[in-house]
Formats: C-alpha cells, structure tokens, sequence
C-alpha cells in the first residue's frame, strides 16, 4: 500500500507518478484491481479548472484535507469520479483517476459494468471506472492510507517515460486560458502500455 509521502506533493507531480500503480477496490470480500493508465491534475485556487476555485464549499472541503484521501463527486446528474487529494493540508489539489487497465477481479467488475466488458475501452473513463469498481459518493473523504483496506493503492508497473503521453486536460467547457491548454493530463500509449502490463502481470 502507497504511503502518506507518496501523495503529499502537487498534484501535477502526483498525477504522472500515479501512472501504473495498481488501484484497488475491496468490495465484498473480493479484489477489484486494475492499473491507473489516465491522470489529470488539477491544483489550488487559482486554477480556473479547479473546483477549488470558488474557494471551500461543501462539496470541495475534502480537498483542503490531508494528502492521500478520496475526493469522490458526481456530475451530470449520473457519473461518480473518483480523485486523490494532493499536497499540503489547505492547499486544494487533487488528481482524477481517468482511466484503468483491469487486472484483478475481472468477472465482479463485469457485473458492475457489463457494457463493453474485455474490451479495450471497457473502462477507459473516470465514469466507467467508479462504475467497475462500485465507488460512489459513500467513499468521499475515504483515507486511501487506512488499514481498513476498502480503497488503496499498491506499486504496479514500472512505466518508461516514452510510454507517456501529454495532452490539456479534457470537458474544461469555457474555461479561460492558461489553464484550459495546460499538459495537465498524462496517459499511458495503449500500445506500449498493453506490452509493459502484459509482461509484468500476465494479463
């Protein structure tokens, strides 16, 4: 399980290094696991992509918190997204979990998620994903550091640098630049990464 440190800087250096760790959801006395291949950051108030942007409200608080938490949200009136606080305490940051690779308890997720499933883009979107692993708004604020064990991480693949790709942030909708052309997004090349996670994991 990732510690502490792992996630107490910003969130734009948290999020490349997220990329291939294996995250993993106990649910029902079952492992529902996958490699994180997607990232996106998003930090303090100043970033206009931000939800800290309007300064602490309700559904923002967590973010303020301590580094390594679940800020889990819905949007469009039906998709949980699942992100990982960042950073210092006060010091709103956090990164999206966009995508994963599954790798552990492919049968339960199917259940959870039977469109498109074993395929390449079963779940290749932070609705897909929360949706797979069955996160909803019950495990915002959800210490991802605890001994509890319902939501954490663990060291995955190691991930080449060529096998990253850079790219803006997606849906900013009318965000004003910088922050709408900012390379605050990190994916993994299908590719390359399909290769390197095969040969680690055996999948």
């Amino acid at each position: 399980m990732l510690e502490r440190d792992f996630f107490q800087g910003p969130a734009c250096q948290v999020a490349p290094l997220l990329i291939g760790k294996k995250l993993v959801r106990s649910y029902n006395g079952q492992r529902l696991a996958g490699i994180i291949t997607e990232t996106e950051a998003y930090q303090g108030t100043e970033d206009q992509a931000c939800h800290a942007r309007v300064g602490k409200t309700k559904r923002n608080q967590v973010m303020f918190g301590e580094a390594g938490h679940a800020y889990v949200y819905f949007t469009y009136g039906m998709h949980w997204m699942l992100n990982i606080v960042t950073d210092k305490v006060d010091t709103p940051a956090a990164v999206l979990i966009r995508a994963i690779f599954p790798i552990e308890g492919l049968e339960a997720m199917s259940q959870n998620r039977p469109t498109s499933a074993f395929t390449k883009s079963w779940l290749n979107g932070p609705a897909k994903l929360t949706q797979a692993l069955r996160l909803d708004g019950t495990i915002n604020g959800y210490d991802l550091c605890s001994t509890e064990k319902e939501l954490y991480l663990e060291d995955g693949v190691e991930v080449p640098a060529q096998a990253l790709r850079l790219s803006p942030r997606i849906g900013l909708g009318s965000t004003p630049e910088p922050w709408l052309s900012k390379l605050w997004r990190w994916e993994l090349d299908w590719n390359i990464a399909s290769t390197i996670i095969n040969q680690k994991t055996g999948f």
